[in-house]
């Protein structure tokens, strides 16, 4: 796991760009805290930050093998859980290699198969290839997104990095902020390739990009495809374990400590069951993320009917794993330096607010004993675990679910904006046009009922969209602190058998994740097994939102700050004389909305140009 980036230029010679090239791979730093690399031709500028997971001395970035016709350079982040397969097979077609890292199988890999070598991986990855022997870069993005990638177009070949920053730290990036990437922030709707940046774009996943004299080209060789499902309940259920145990059994693999993230719920649940059974008499690590006093004090909401911890603690007795709380104090989760570390650590203006921060320093408490770690994320998306999408009105409305449904973290409201910015920017229309094209790229099998297919676009929707969202999320902050964290449940393998399921078969028992559930029966605890979706935790201390209310009344002593272009200072003035402990959710979404644009102005300085 890394930081890459890199600059592509026909018209200038780069081997005097040293300095340019060490900023733009300075700013990956936290990604790649083992080691750092560059390499420089006249035509192309590479950049490596190193997390050393696989083979820690061998596998030093940029790589390159030298051939008659020229040099071929990589940079890669992300680990290939098949490397010891395709390295085996390479082996026998010739190839040799001089180390044991999975980054020297990829590249020996596309010299031996050229860009086919992404149909033969099975992993998270984005990388980078100069093909010197033709003059080319070649971009490849992982299946489903797991890895960020992102590129801008200059006027004579490309920047490239896993962050925005990193391609913003070259002087050809601009710092603008347009209506366009605005709305992508505000509207949640998640938009495969957007990036907020003006110029930038997401390599897409399942998308290699190839660059050279003549332009930029981009070809998917993987996308979510509809097929038939003809296996019945116990042959699926079969499959879904057979998978998950294979998926597991590979993610396990490193040469430095890993753990598992625990929540409480069926997913890590699952993977943790799972992991202790692969490592036999070797105790598996588990974290989990609390609150002061939260156990004791909580009260359910509209999201959470229960706490997590005694479901955690649960799974950690029940499989005897080596458990470990995070509990987390509310001066801490609002300090605004743990949010101005977040703030930087996911690029964007508006975030998840305290999910982020918890998170963030969730890993942080992980990474002083572990460098890898597994985690329950994207289980939901593929099963049908939450609970919106079994709600009758939402599976017909003309929306995306997770703006659709009443509750949850995103504002659909827009609260406590600039009322003028707000109609200006159409956000609602923004949002349907974008549903609409989302919707016209699922395929509807001839024999699915209109029902069905209305399920396989709720599927499709969270796969495409709003996973993409969560994994970036958490690969940020994650990243942010040097620590790999690894997602079973997106093996390609996984998410294609089970997409292609039909609801019936999904909730074959009545119930959510029906598939999940009957693949893991009697490896957990009846109170987990059972246990309906809880999302992630929100801290529900009175003494958080007082906290946000004081930096708010800082924010409105700054009465020429660019925020007030984008936030009502009105309203502001409003929530921060609220009784804390009586904030509803909205008020303070739109408070820690109101405070991440103040800190993000401060910190980018971009050009708005709005409407």
């Amino acid at each position: 796991m890394c930081g890459i980036t890199g600059w592509v230029s026909f018209g200038r010679d780069l081997t005097h760009e040293r300095k340019v090239l060490d900023a733009m791979t300075e700013t990956m730093a936290c990604r790649g805290p083992d080691a750092c690399g560059t390499w420089i031709d006249r035509h192309a500028a590479l950049g490596h930050r190193r997390l050393a997971v696989i083979d820690p001395v061998g596998g030093a970035q940029p790589m390159t093998v030298h051939t008659e016709q020229g040099d071929v350079t990589l940079v890669y982040s992300g680990e290939v859980y098949n490397f010891v397969e395709l390295r085996d097979e390479l082996t026998r077609l010739g190839e040799r290699f001089t180390t044991s890292s999975d980054t020297e199988v990829v590249l020996r890999g596309y010299l031996r198969w050229g860009a086919a070598l992404a149909d033969r991986l099975n992993g998270m990855y984005a990388f980078a290839i100069w093909d010197a022997r033709d003059q080319k870069l070649v971009m490849i993005r992982d299946r489903l997104g797991i890895k960020p990638f992102y590129y801008c177009r200059t006027p004579d070949g490309v920047l490239f990095g896993s962050e925005q920053k990193a391609i913003l730290a070259n002087p050809l990036a601009e710092r603008v902020l347009d209506a366009d990437g605005l709305r992508e922030a505000l509207s949640y709707a998640f938009t495969p390739g957007h990036a907020i940046w003006t110029g930038i774009q997401q390599v897409e996943p399942g998308t290699m990009v190839t660059v050279d004299a003549a332009g930029v080209r981009e070809r998917t060789y993987w996308r979510l495809e509809t097929r038939p499902h003809t296996d019945d309940v116990d042959t699926s259920v079969g499959r879904v374990r057979e998978l998950l145990d294979d998926i597991v059994r590979r993610q396990l693999v490193a040469d430095v400590p890993r753990c598992l993230l625990l929540s409480g719920g069926l997913d890590s649940g699952t993977l943790t069951a799972l992991a202790a059974a692969h490592l036999g008499d070797e105790r598996v690590p588990t974290f989990a993320v609390d609150f002061m006093g939260q156990a004791e004090n909580f009260k359910p909401d509209d999201l959470r009917d229960t706490p997590d911890t005694p479901f955690i603690h649960d799974v950690a007795e029940h499989v005897g794993s080596e458990h470990t709380d995070i509990v987390l104090d509310p001066k801490t989760l609002a300090d605004p330096d743990v949010r101005r570390a977040a703030l930087i650590a996911r690029d964007t203006p508006v975030g998840v607010g305290d999910m982020d921060f918890s998170l963030y320093l969730l890993f942080k408490a992980i990474r002083e004993k572990s460098t890898v770690a597994l985690s329950g994320e994207a289980a939901d998306e593929i099963f049908g675990g939450y609970k919106h999408m079994h709600v009758p009105a939402i599976q017909r409305a003309r929306a995306f679910p997770w703006i659709a449904v009443s509750v949850g973290p995103f504002d659909k409201d827009a609260t406590g904006l600039n009322p003028q910015l707000v109609s200006q920017l159409k956000l609602e229309e923004y949002r349907l046009d974008r549903y609409d094209s989302a919707v016209g790229e699922v395929e509807r099998l001839g024999s699915e009922d209109d029902f069905e297919h209305r399920m396989r676009i709720m599927i499709h929707l969270h796969l495409t969209r709003f996973m993409r969202y969560l994994l970036d999320r958490k690969d940020r902050m994650s990243m942010a602190v040097g620590l790999e964290v690894r997602v079973p449940f997106c093996d390609h393998r996984l998410v294609e058998y089970v997409y292609n399921a039909p609801w019936s078969l999904k909730t074959y028992d009545g119930r959510e994740k029906s598939l999940l559930r009957g693949a893991v029966e009697g490896m957990l605890p009846e109170s987990v097994a059972w246990r309906p979706k809880s999302p992630y935790p929100s801290t529900q201390d009175p003494y958080y939102s007082r906290e946000l209310q004081l930096q708010g009344k800082e924010l409105l002593t700054r009465r020429n700050h660019e925020v007030f272009e984008l936030v009502d200072r009105g309203w502001l003035e409003a929530a921060t004389e609220r009784e804390p402990a009586a904030m509803d959710r909205l008020t303070r979404l739109g408070l820690e909305r109101a405070l991440d644009l103040g800190m993000w102005l401060d910190v980018y300085h971009p050009e708005l140009r709005l409407p």
